[in-house]
């Protein structure tokens, strides 16, 4: 018997995991992508925070990151598989970029707490740390304004 959509109905026995993804609704992928863009991107800056000890040295940025790309997806969701992949790839980017941005802030307060003349020479090294993040949301645009949304 076939259901909605052309897929199996709930209670039959699926033969591979290609069956089972191509049931889901299309939107549920994009939502999660959505989700997760702005859950992974807080995560990574709650991490580098962590690390850091306090937010004094730009962690929290990573966080607007995810925030912004959710909001761009939001309103692109129309039948939207690449927002979901966009949302991931900017999830995952912003929560290395934390972990990056709190790794080097925290070695910029130690440094500068040991040499003085050290700190605008780390935190020229956290600054690219912080391009991750930007990469991240740039890729995650592009992902989301170049892919063309049909409503069938």
């Amino acid at each position: 018997m076939a259901c909605a959509g052309g897929g199996s109905c709930y209670g039959d026995v699926y033969e591979n995991w290609s069956e089972v993804l191509s049931d889901i609704n299309p939107y549920a992928f994009a939502f999660v992508g959505t989700g997760l863009a702005i859950g992974l991107s807080v995560l990574g800056a709650a991490w580098g925070i962590f690390i850091t000890g306090s937010s004094l040295l730009g962690a929290a940025a990573v966080a607007i990151y995810g925030v912004i790309v959710s909001i761009i997806l939001q309103s692109k969701i129309e039948h939207n598989e690449p927002a979901g992949t966009a949302g991931v790839c900017c999830g995952i980017g912003n929560l290395a970029c934390g972990v990056c941005v709190g790794i080097c802030g925290s070695g910029c307060a130690l440094a500068d707490a040991q040499n003085g003349a050290l700190f605008v020479k780390i935190l020229v090294i956290e600054i690219f740390a912080s391009a991750l993040g930007i990469f991240a949301i740039i890729v995650a645009i592009i992902m989301s304004t170049t892919a063309s949304f049909k409503v069938e």
